[in-house]
C-alpha cells in the first residue's frame, strides 16, 4: 500500500524516573516540543511552547497544544499519514489531554499507523525503536538521550539538545517506515541481540487495521500486555 508519511513525535515535560513502573501516575506530564518529518521533505519541522519574549517555554499551553493539533489535522486533510513509534499508547493520549482535543486526537491516533502497536498486535510484545533501527542499520538516537533525559535537559536550558532529539527521533521512524515497506518485512534485535523479523504483505497497518488482528498467543508470557493498555482511551465506540 502506497502511503506519503509524516512521522510524529512529542517530549514531555515530566521528569518521569526511568524506574518508575508506569508514567501514569506522574500525569499531566505536559509537552515541551514536538516534531513531524514528512516522507518527502528533508529536514524535520519543530514545534516549541513559547514564552511573551519568543524564548521556549516549559511547556506548551493549551491553545499551543491545541494548534499542533490542528497542524496534524492540516497535513492529514493534505494526504499525509501520521506515522508514530507508540503513538497511539502515549503522544496521542498526552496530546488529547494538553489540548482538550480529545474527540480530534482519537480519530488522527485511530487512523494513523502506529509501528510498535501492529508489531505488537501480530506477536504479542512490543518493540523498542532502537532496536528496530539498530537490526536495519538505521542511524539511531544520539548516544547519551533518551526520552527520559529529554525533560531534565529541557528544564536546564539545553532546548537546541532536546529539539535536534526529538528531530532525530521522527527521522528514525520514517525511516524505519520506509525499509520496512520497501522489503516487506520489519526487522529487529531481540532483547538477546538476536535478529528476528516480521512480514509485511501489506505494508504497515494503520490502528483501526491492527486492531482487527486475532489476539496472538501469549500463553508462554509470564506478565502478557493487554491491548487495551494501549486502545483504553479511546473509548469504547472507537475500539
Amino acid at each position: 500500500m502506497t502511503r506519503n508519511y509524516a512521522a510524529f513525535d512529542i517530549e514531555t515535560a515530566a521528569d518521569v524516573p526511568e524506574s518508575a513502573g508506569s508514567w501514569a501516575s506522574y500525569r499531566p506530564l505536559g509537552i515541551t516540543c514536538a516534531a513531524v518529518f514528512c516522507q518527502d521533505a528533508s529536514e524535520a519541522l519543530v514545534w516549541h511552547g513559547k514564552n511573551t519574549d519568543g524564548t521556549p517555554a516549559a511547556r506548551m499551553s493549551q491553545p499551543e497544544a491545541g494548534q499542533l493539533v490542528k497542524q496534524l489535522e492540516k497535513l492529514v486533510a493534505e494526504g499525509y499519514t501520521l506515522l508514530t513509534w507508540n503513538g497511539l499508547g502515549f503522544d496521542f493520549d498526552i496530546l488529547a489531554e494538553e489540548s482538550g482535543a480529545v474527540g480530534e486526537c482519537r480519530k488522527l491516533a485511530i487512523d494513523h499507523v502506529d509501528m510498535m502497536f501492529h508489531v505488537f498486535c501480530d506477536r504479542g510484545f512490543p518493540v523498542a525503536l532502537d532496536k528496530a533501527a539498530e537490526a536495519l542499520a538505521i542511524k539511531g538516537k544520539p548516544k547519551g538521550m533518551s526520552g527520559y533525559l529529554a525533560p531534565r535537559l529541557w528544564a536546564d536550558g539545553a532546548h537546541d539538545k532536546v529539539l535536534d532529539y526529538v528531530a532525530e527521533d521522527v527521522r528514525i521512524a520514517r525511516d524505519i517506515a520506509l525499509a520496512c515497506e520497501k522489503a516487506h518485512r520489519f526487522r529487529w534485535l531481540t532483547s538477546r541481540g538476536k535478529p528476528s523479523s516480521m512480514p509485511l504483505p501489506s505494508g504497515w497497518l494503520t490502528v483501526r487495521e491492527a486492531m482487527r488482528l486475532p489476539e496472538p498467543d501469549t500463553s508462554w508470557m509470564t506478565h502478557p500486555i493487554p491491548r487495551r493498555r494501549f486502545t483504553g482511551w479511546l473509548g469504547k465506540g472507537l475500539r
